[in-house]
């Protein structure tokens, strides 16, 4: 599939004479392997799937359950769907209360949508009382980041009104999510950098503690070290992982509804399949009409949250 897929540079096709008398595919169907995916096997491609299992209610489908290996061989077949980025840290000014803040402001996110004024006021507020007249008001020469304005609103900007603060910064996540299932669940992968010694050793230490648990004349192999009998290793006889630990740990830090073993069922579920994308920074080293295509989708994006938002306030 080709990126966006809507060119704003070609006419839209017309739905009765392009798709009205196309006659429609064969519908797609994943080849199923006996072993890998047999919690799902036998009930994945059923009209009415579960019915008289212990996983469903009844008839009715009102609630679900489901299993480890049932609801990880789901989520290996969703996660083509689902955003790569697991570290909430990513979207960092670049999620709905900055958003939302910007167009208080009536200023754009670098990469991020221009939105129409919410105030048509904030340009000619302070006509009478500027910098000039005023000998109490701190005055700053360098021009201010939006990043800034947008960060703290009360502090960089002169009038904010109808701004939301969002969270500065969330616990910082380390999981990686891997592709090769014969890995082990613990596993050390390079793309995480250990910390360096030297930047935790102190400054006023003398000898380091190396230097006297192995002077210099130690030779390793005349003095061989040896453990005095009796000692074992803290959870020798324990078993550090099973065959379910690493789909367990990719389970916890999978989104909705795959983070969960038990729930109500809805009638209908909307699968967004390029909501992940948009709503994320757009690649570097792309064409103007690519990014442009991104601001648009970002900007409908928070038009239907608004929409939506008050909807549910004018219901309630």
């Amino acid at each position: 599939m080709r990126f966006p897929p809507f060119d704003d540079e070609e006419p839209p096709l017309d739905y009765g004479d392009n798709v009205l008398d196309t006659e429609p595919l064969e519908a797609i169907q994943l080849e199923l392997d006996e072993e890998e995916d047999a919690p799902i096997l036998d009930w994945f491609y059923d009209s009415r799937p579960l019915l008289d299992t212990p996983h469903i209610n009844g008839s009715s489908y009102k609630v679900w359950n489901l299993d480890l290996p049932q609801m990880s061989a789901l989520y290996r077949f969703g996660r083509t769907l689902l955003s790569d980025f697991t570290d909430k840290n990513y979207h960092y000014l670049f999620e709905p209360k900055a958003f939302f803040t910007a167009k208080a402001l009536n200023v754009a996110i670098p990469g991020g949508p221009r939105f129409e004024p919410l105030y048509r006021d904030a340009d000619n507020f302070d006509d009478d009382w500027n910098e000039f007249n005023d000998i109490n008001k701190v005055i700053l020469r360098q021009q201010i980041r939006t990043e800034y304005k947008v960060a703290y609103p009360h502090l960089y900007n002169s009038r904010p009104r109808s701004v939301q603060i969002g969270s500065y910064h969330e616990p910082h996540n380390l999981y990686i999510r891997t592709e090769d299932p014969d890995l082990p669940a613990f596993y050390y992968d390079p793309i995480i950098h250990p910390i360096s010694s030297r930047g935790v050793a102190p400054k006023n230490e003398l000898v380091s503690h190396e230097a006297t648990v192995f002077p210099p004349d130690f030779d390793d192999e005349e003095d061989e070290f040896t453990v005095p009998e009796g000692c074992e290793a803290l959870l020798e006889d324990d078993e550090i992982e099973t065959d379910r630990t690493a789909d367990a740990i990719s389970l916890w830090h999978a989104p909705f509804p795959y983070n969960q073993r038990s729930g109500r069922t809805v009638r209908a579920q909307d699968v967004p399949l390029v909501k992940d994308w948009y709503l994320e920074h757009c690649p570097p080293n792309q064409a103007v009409k690519v990014r442009v295509s991104y601001q648009k989708l970002v900007s409908c994006g928070v038009f239907s949250s608004v929409s939506r938002s008050l909807l549910t306030s004018l219901r309630s």
